[in-house]
């Protein structure tokens, strides 16, 4: 059997996917995939290096209640398709790495219960990740397993960025700005120096716009600042999340009563776009929709996601392009055009054809801000890094 590399990305209502072999210190794509709905409606879907459907089928939601299932599953599918290959390393994402896990690391004993530890910065996200990772690590028992975090693509920030105003012991506890999605950021870097040199070097906003929404701003590649902060309800509004709220209304929610467990349920579960439009978290949902509760949700993202975008430009002192990636970034032409509109007195602007086809750059010609839509890749930076770890070398930055 030929040594092969997994790597997964759990979500908290999903878990994707990637094999790939590797030749020479590179990972070759073999098949990727995701399993979406877990506990709910789950969708299972792989298509193969060159894009091509491999498989495509529903589940009951009893069959996949939860990611140690859906793990059974995407195992049950891996050893059908590639019964020759086992993994020899499972590369996996972690969303809080806290202040001392800065790089990706080998997973034994006490990393996991380090992990663990960080659990109420973010339950709706490293549970199901420390879920995927202990029965990865059951199930492929001889291989080598890697956690590669969000947050470590941060830690360059100027400690003014991350310092939050509360006492020194607080903050030698571990109270910081730490920033999210770093593993998207990370890739989005290094595309946009493949496709545009000049820009790549120069001040990007990149906004990362999904059901989890965050913007970062980067010079010369590396993060200079961030939307998400401690934990991952800052910043953007979000499908479940408020982004930025002043802590005075959970003083006044615990003053009528509420109690950790209730408030924790709503900032993660009963929050933004649901909370808004009282009747969906997807924005996908709302911009369909002529309910004005519905408006008012499309309207405060944009309108929130335009002003941080203004901050972010702040902290780079100018800003020579902008990219959108994520599932709104890359498939919302609407949302594209609409926070752009918001931008264009920073100089953003988008050629209308462009942007509703979604091509890779949809500025127009001579604009002073170069803006695209990148498609971003996770998993191919979890299998870049486990790979090097394995090899004992610092990967290239």
């Amino acid at each position: 059997m030929n040594p092969s590399l997994l790597v997964l990305n759990a979500g908290s209502s999903s878990i994707k996917f990637a094999a790939y072999r590797v030749d020479d210190g590179t990972p070759k794509s073999l098949v990727r995939g995701k399993l979406d709905g877990i506990g709910v409606g789950p969708a299972f879907s792989a298509k193969g290096p060159s894009g091509e459907l491999l498989e495509e089928r529903s589940f009951l939601p009893a069959d996949v209640a939860d990611h140690e299932q859906a793990l059974v599953r995407v195992d049950e599918f891996l050893r059908s398709r590639l019964p020759r290959e086992t993994p020899a390393a499972v590369g996996h994402r972690i969303v809080h790495g806290g202040s001392r896990l800065v790089a990706p690391a080998r997973v034994d004993d006490a990393t996991l219960a380090e992990l663990e530890a960080l659990v109420p910065l973010d339950p709706l996200h490293q549970v199901p990740s420390l879920t995927a990772l202990k029965s990865a690590r059951s199930r492929y028992p001889e291989a080598v397993h890697v956690a590669c975090f969000d947050t470590a693509f941060h830690r360059g920030h100027p400690e003014v960025a991350d310092a939050i105003p509360l006492p020194r012991s607080l903050r030698e506890a571990g109270l910081r700005r730490y920033g999210f999605h770093g593993l998207s950021y990370e890739y989005i870097a290094g595309r946009l120096r493949e496709i545009d040199p000049a820009a790549a070097r120069g001040r990007v906003v990149v906004a990362h716009l999904g059901n989890g929404a965050s913007l970062c701003a980067m010079k010369d590649g590396r993060s200079v600042d961030s939307t998400m902060s401690f934990t991952a309800l800052d910043g953007l509004v979000m499908g479940t999340r408020p982004g930025v709220l002043d802590a005075g209304a959970l003083l006044w929610l615990l003053g009528r009563g509420w109690d950790r467990e209730r408030l924790a349920h709503l900032l993660w579960h009963e929050s933004g776009l649901l909370a808004l439009s009282e009747t969906s978290p997807d924005l996908r949902d709302l911009l369909g929709s002529d309910a004005p509760f519905a408006q008012l949700a499309v309207s405060v993202f944009v309108y929130v996601a335009v002003k941080q975008a203004a901050g972010m430009v702040a902290a780079l002192g100018g800003l020579d392009a902008f990219v959108f990636t994520a599932g709104i970034g890359e498939n919302q032409p609407e949302t594209r055009a609409r926070i752009s509109a918001g931008l264009r007195f920073l100089g953003v602007e988008v050629d209308e054809e462009a942007n509703r086809r979604g091509d890779l750059r949809i500025s127009p010609k001579g604009a002073r801000v170069a803006t695209f839509v990148i498609s971003t890749d996770e998993e191919s930076v979890i299998a870049r890094h486990t790979v090097f770890l394995m090899s004992g070398k610092t990967p290239p930055s």
